[in-house]
């Protein structure tokens, strides 16, 4: 919620972010067959398979979206939230407008 423009909004009977696109979905009590805490999220071109390659215990291909190059991350290990944090941003940038992003990096920069 800390992004600009964000809303959040039940899809599915799970929290849901959006830029106008979705962007991440929240399973706190997991969802069809990966039944621990997991979210769904946008991710750029090649991410999907190299995490899926890398780290196969921490990401996974989410139903639904996964053909869509969306990632799923574990939430029910040690985790990382700075990490999370950050690839939430990237999800972000996967979707959000050129014009949204650029008002949000200028003002990191300013």
């Amino acid at each position: 919620m800390a992004l600009p423009g964000v809303t959040e909004r039940p899809s599915h009977g799970a929290p849901a972010f959006f830029v106008g696109k979705q962007f991440v979905m929240l399973w706190p009590n997991g969802h069809h067959d990966h039944e621990f805490p997991h979210l769904w999220c946008a991710a750029p071109p090649g991410a999907q398979e190299e995490l899926l390659r890398t780290e196969p215990e921490r990401f996974f291909r989410p139903p639904y979206v996964g053909g869509r190059g969306w990632l799923g991350v574990r939430l029910d290990a040690d985790v990382e939230w700075g990490e999370v944090a950050a690839i939430c941003e990237e999800a972000f940038r996967t979707v959000a407008p050129k014009k949204v992003l650029a008002a949000f990096d200028a003002a990191r920069t300013d």
